[in-house]
C-alpha cells in the first residue's frame, strides 16, 4: 500500500508544478519560441536541449515541445538522436536519485513487505511497465522513481527505459522537423512501438546475456 502512497505523493508534486508554472513555460516555450531559445544558443543548442529534457524532471517544462524544437533544427535523425539522449538521461537520473537511497532507504519509505511485493513487480513485469510508459504525461518520472526505490535491476531498467525513449523522441523530433499538425498516426507509432522493441530486448538478452532480464 505505501507504493501506491508514494505514486499519490509523486504525482500530486508533479501536478501542483504544472499548477503553478505549467502554462508559463508552455507559452514561453510554445509557438516556436523554442526554435528562438534554443537558436540563441548556437553551437550549444543541443547541449541546452538535453538540459531541458533532464529538466523536465524537476520542472513542467513541455517535454514534446523541446523535443519537437531539436528536430527542427538538427533535422529528424540527430534531433531523434538528441531528443532521445535527454529523454533517456531524465528517466535514468530519476532512477538513479531513488535507487542512492539503497534497500535501508527503501525500506524506511515503504516498510519490508511493500517492498518485496514491489521488488517482484519491477523485477518480473519492470521492463514493460518502464518502456510503455515513456510517450504518457507525468506517469514516465513516477515509474522511473519508483523502479529505483524498488531496486529494479539496472541493466533491465536501461534496455526498456531506451525502448520506450527511441521511439518518443525520434517521433517527437520528426514532428517538429516536419511541421506535421495532425500528428495522429506518428503519436500512434510512438505509443505502439516500444510494446514491440520490448519483445526484441527480451529475446535478444535471453539469447546474449544468459537469459537475465
Amino acid at each position: 500500500m505505501r507504493n501506491w502512497y508514494v505514486v499519490i505523493f509523486l504525482g500530486l508534486l508533479i501536478v501542483i508544478s504544472f499548477l503553478i508554472w505549467g502554462e508559463w513555460f508552455t507559452e514561453l516555450f510554445g509557438e516556436g519560441g523554442i526554435n528562438a531559445i534554443l537558436n540563441d544558443f548556437g553551437q550549444w543548442a543541443w547541449a541546452i536541449g538535453i538540459l531541458f529534457l533532464i529538466a523536465d524532471l524537476f520542472l513542467p517544462l513541455p517535454a514534446t515541445i523541446i523535443m519537437s524544437g531539436l528536430g527542427f533544427i538538427y533535422g529528424p535523425f540527430m534531433g531523434g538522436v538528441l531528443a532521445t539522449t535527454g529523454n533517456f538521461l531524465s528517466g535514468l537520473l530519476a532512477y538513479g536519485i531513488c535507487r542512492s537511497l539503497g534497500r535501508s532507504g527503501a525500506l524506511k519509505i515503504l516498510g519490508e513487505q511493500d517492498l518485496l511485493k514491489g521488488e517482484i513487480i519491477f523485477n518480473r513485469n519492470g521492463g514493460w511497465i518502464v518502456a510503455i510508459s515513456r510517450w504518457l504525461p507525468i506517469i514516465p518520472e513516477i515509474i522511473s522513481c519508483m523502479a529505483g526505490l524498488n531496486q529494479m535491476k539496472l541493466k533491465t531498467f536501461c534496455i526498456a527505459l531506451a525502448c520506450g525513449s527511441l521511439p518518443f523522441g525520434f517521433t517527437f523530433a520528426y514532428i517538429g522537423y516536419a511541421g506535421v499538425e495532425h500528428p495522429t498516426t506518428a503519436l500512434a507509432i510512438s505509443a505502439g512501438l516500444p510494446f514491440f522493441l520490448w519483445i526484441a530486448a527480451q529475446y535478444i538478452l535471453r539469447r546474449l546475456i544468459n537469459k537475465d532480464v
